[in-house]
């Protein structure tokens, strides 16, 4: 059974944009009238196309919201098994295993950027760690006015070739639009050249005003970092790891990364030489946020996928299915 809800301004359509009230007549005609495209097109003295314009725009900027609930499956078994074994809610996106790992992460991202209004609310800190992952999905967010709220970068995003601040300020301002929420930048490289700079640096009274705001986090919001991923993470492909960098990693037993915070498949982070000059958030601080929402596409990621969950990192998974369903028929540290 599909659910639509179409939400009008309170006090009457008159006070919104012309797009917009002419989006939520139609929205209402169309969702709650039953009437087909054709009598709302002649009932709006306009053409069939613009009507299902004015639908797509209606979808697209939050005035309708659809909601799927199937008595047969309702939670579907992998979800189910997920919860069961890693204690973590799953909303497992249905995708065919014959989609390349592009088209896979187009489709997790559309669906996660709509399920996110479920995690966020006013009154909150939103942390962003950024990536390929956050990047696609920062393009398909859905607004939602909520107020007094502020997202965070949780990683410095600079290298040897870019501040990365064009980057990562593009990617927080969409989610920043999105939600009316203030946005705060963290200006540092996603990895100093020397443990010792980084923890001068973390003295500075305007890093640690960014370090007290993550510690305070109520939502999180990350991908898990994969080298072997069709689509890599904007960490492993944009200067921001050397060859002896992979090297140390590998000697480390290092299998992926959150906000460029570096694990084992155990979940194990102590001793991983490379996060002494990271900038990503120690998990210790990461685990107090309340909700911790992590996006992944794609098989490759599973070994990532599994480290993170064996770190206590996730609260709430949007995976594709295909991945989904390689979680829970492979043995792991879940059970």
């Amino acid at each position: 059974m599909i659910e639509q809800h179409a939400t009008t301004a309170a006090d009457g359509t008159e006070s919104v944009p012309g797009k917009t009230r002419d989006a939520l007549r139609a929205a209402h005609l169309y969702y709650m009238q039953d009437l087909t495209m054709d009598a709302i097109a002649h009932e709006l003295h306009t053409s069939r196309s613009s009507v299902s314009r004015l639908l797509s725009h209606a979808r697209a900027s939050g005035l309708v919201e659809i909601s799927i609930h199937s008595p047969l499956d309702l939670p579907s078994r992998i979800e189910q098994e997920i919860l069961e074994r890693f204690e973590v809610g799953a909303h497992v996106i249905p995708v065919p295993d014959h989609a390349s790992d592009v088209d896979r992460l187009d489709r997790v991202a559309l669906s996660a950027a709509r399920i996110l209004g479920r995690f966020v609310d006013s009154n909150q800190t939103i942390g962003i760690a950024w990536g390929s992952t956050m990047s696609a999905m920062s393009r398909h967010l859905v607004p939602k006015a909520i107020h007094n709220s502020e997202v965070v970068q949780l990683n410095g995003a600079g290298n040897g070739r870019t501040t990365g601040i064009v980057y990562a300020s593009e990617l927080l301002r969409r989610f920043g639009d999105a939600f009316g929420a203030r946005v705060q930048q963290f200006p540092v490289p996603a990895f100093f050249d020397e443990p010792e700079t980084r923890r001068a640096f973390w003295r500075e009274r305007s890093t640690r005003r960014l370090l007290d705001l993550q510690e305070r986090m109520d939502v999180a919001l990350f991908g898990v970092g994969s080298p072997f991923a069709e689509v890599p993470s904007h960490v492993y492909q944009g200067g921001y790891l050397e060859r002896a960098d992979y090297e140390a990693l590998s000697r480390d037993g290092a299998v992926g990364d959150v906000a460029t915070v570096f694990y084992r498949a155990d979940g194990s982070t102590d001793g991983i030489a490379l996060n002494e000059r990271a900038t990503g958030p120690d998990f210790s601080v990461l685990r107090r946020a309340p909700r911790r929402v992590c996006v992944v596409s794609g098989r490759a990621k599973l070994a990532s996928l599994r480290g993170a969950l064996a770190a206590g990192l996730i609260t709430d998974l949007i995976v594709d299915e295909g991945t989904a369903r390689a979680l829970v028929e492979s043995p792991g540290d879940g059970e």
